[in-house]
């Protein structure tokens, strides 16, 4: 008995640390955390607390301009900061496409605020501490954030979804997606 406990937990270890990492092709049906949002619907709505001076951060603050929102599982890991270093890197491109980036983990704001100071991040973090706008978005497993993506357009309606994100090369993917959009 100890030894099948001890398996079925060393497996879940081990499927969290390659979603974590984003570094295989993970089918679409485990990279799943719960149902997703539909495309073509308004985006689920959410107001976190963010690292930068303004607080707080709701959806809605971004009407009349394009989100992309970002769910990653952890600050200062591998994956969550090559993907990060990766859009700010394009930062340039996303501005003069009228889009905003936003990242969204479990994180503090205080750790979000180090994590931003250490890599140079110019753009907001918000803290989803109880994990419900991660659950609101299918991007929730057990107690962290999955690697997700999700494009909103300039009225709030969800454009498109990433799942079983590769942080080297998603912030490319997603721009070419933005073009293909906007």
């Amino acid at each position: 008995m100890f030894c099948r406990s001890f398996l079925v937990k060393l497996l879940a270890s081990l499927l969290l640390f390659v979603l974590t990492l984003g570094l295989s092709d993970v089918p679409d049906a485990i990279a799943l955390g719960g149902p997703q949002p539909p495309l073509h619907q308004p985006a689920p709505e959410f107001t976190l607390p963010t690292n930068t001076g303004d607080g707080e951060i709701s959806l809605s603050d971004y009407r009349g301009q394009w989100v992309v929102l970002y769910f990653y599982p952890q600050d200062f890991t591998t994956g969550c900061t090559l993907e990060a270093r990766r859009f700010q890197q394009d930062l340039p491109q996303y501005s003069a496409r009228n889009t905003q980036i936003l990242g969204i983990s479990a994180d503090d704001i205080d750790s979000h605020a180090e994590f931003c100071d250490s890599e140079g991040l110019h753009f907001p973090l918000l803290a989803d501490t109880d994990g419900s706008t991660s659950k609101a978005y299918g991007s929730w497993l057990g107690y962290q954030s999955l690697r997700h993506t999700y494009i909103i357009d300039s009225q709030g309606i969800l454009q498109a979804i990433f799942l079983g994100v590769k942080p080297a090369i998603h912030s490319g993917e997603v721009l070419a997606r933005l073009n293909e959009l906007q």
